[in-house]
């Protein structure tokens, strides 16, 4: 098994692009780490640098205690899934799976026995005696998942490996990758822009933007505390909505003001920004953070009229124009509502997030 330390990580190219800039990063052993981002943030050659494709400008990569800044791929005990699955057309998806075991010159005996096992456990036992060319995209994901595995390697990479699979099938894949973790009890490095992917499989996610890690933590830590307005943004479905106003201090109550808008702060959160009352920010509403039935009073209270409604099976999403601004939010499917309706949400004081309107960084401790 392998603990992984990243040190003021930087990867420069001769053009002067920085890829990634000064990334420290513990992965512990056994972990499943998610790196989350935009296309061009660096998650990519991040994976990389693991798995010896990339080589490191500055700073160190450490497996366990050992330096690998030039230990060789083949030398550092990693399996790697990629988004194409690369499977050789002209094999059977037996000789895909041993094809690497083969090169290592492992007993047959031992290859037929992993192989065999690694099928069993994918479920694709019935398929070993098939080309590629006859698998659907879910079965050639899983023979890319079954060559990896029976390397037995200490470290688990994977590079968007469920991309090119339609929505339905990426949700199973998701639950077996999970399970596949589980029963291996080996480090994981996943990287995907899918924010879902990230929830659901990650043990810790590291959000990053323009090579720079932007916040690491929990899913239920980014979600919920995200360290500013692109952690904030990057996670949610539909978008969180901003609205740009001034915080005010009531007393013992913190209140978000714009126009005729006042919103208070739930206690939990409004007693850390005490200190900013005056201060321009950005109010952040998670769309699913309001409800229509429910009457608090009246300061948190959301007016605006409907611009859309878009139902989606379970609920429906709601345009609703604020004070200027046009916001979605998540409402259940059982609510009827027509272009132009004037109403009111109730917005959870508890979970608002309030982002400095400079800095875009959070102001709740």
């Amino acid at each position: 098994m392998a603990r992984i330390l990243f040190e003021n990580a930087t990867k420069r190219y001769p053009n002067g692009f920085v890829a990634l800039e000064k990334l420290n990063l513990e992965i512990k052993d056994r972990e499943f780490v998610v790196l989350l981002g935009p296309s061009g943030c660096g998650k990519s050659t991040t994976l990389n640098m693991i798995a010896g494709l990339e080589e490191i400008t500055d700073g160190d990569l450490y497996f366990d205690e050992e330096r690998v800044n030039f230990t060789p791929p083949h030398h550092r005990d990693v399996a790697m899934v990629f988004q194409s699955y690369a499977l050789y057309p002209h094999k059977t998806v037996y000789e895909n799976i041993a094809f690497g075991l083969v090169m290592r010159k492992h007993p047959k005996e031992e290859i037929d026995r992993r192989v065999k096992d690694a099928a069993q456990r994918l479920e694709i036992t019935h398929l070993l005696e098939r080309k590629p060319s006859q698998l659907s995209g879910g079965q050639r994901q899983r023979v890319a998942l079954g060559r990896a595995m029976v390397r037995q390697p200490a470290v688990f990479l994977m590079d968007e490996p469920l991309s090119n699979l339609d929505a339905a099938l990426r949700i199973s894949m998701r639950a077996e990758i999970k399970e596949l973790h589980r029963s291996m009890q080996t480090t994981f490095v996943y990287v995907t822009h899918d924010q879902a992917e990230a929830l659901t499989l990650a043990d810790r996610i590291v959000v990053m933007r323009d090579g720079v890690v932007q916040q690491i933590g929990t899913p239920d830590e980014i979600y919920e505390h995200p360290a500013n307005m692109f952690v904030a943004s990057f996670l949610g479905n539909p978008p969180i909505n901003y609205l740009e106003g001034e915080l005010a201090v009531d007393g013992e109550t913190v209140h978000f003001a714009r126009g005729d808008l006042r919103l208070e702060v739930g206690s939990d959160r409004g007693q850390s920004l005490r200190s900013f009352g005056g201060r321009r920010v950005k109010l952040g509403i998670r769309a699913e953070d309001v409800d229509e039935r429910s009457e608090p009073a009246k300061g948190e209270m959301i007016a605006g009229t409907v611009t859309s409604v878009l139902p989606v099976g379970s609920d429906q999403f709601l345009g609703l124009r604020v004070e200027g601004e046009e916001l979605f939010f998540r409402v259940n499917k059982d609510l009827r509502h027509d272009y132009g309706d004037k109403i009111r949400l109730s917005a959870n004081s508890g979970r608002l997030h309030v982002f400095d309107a400079e800095t875009e960084t959070s102001l709740i401790g």
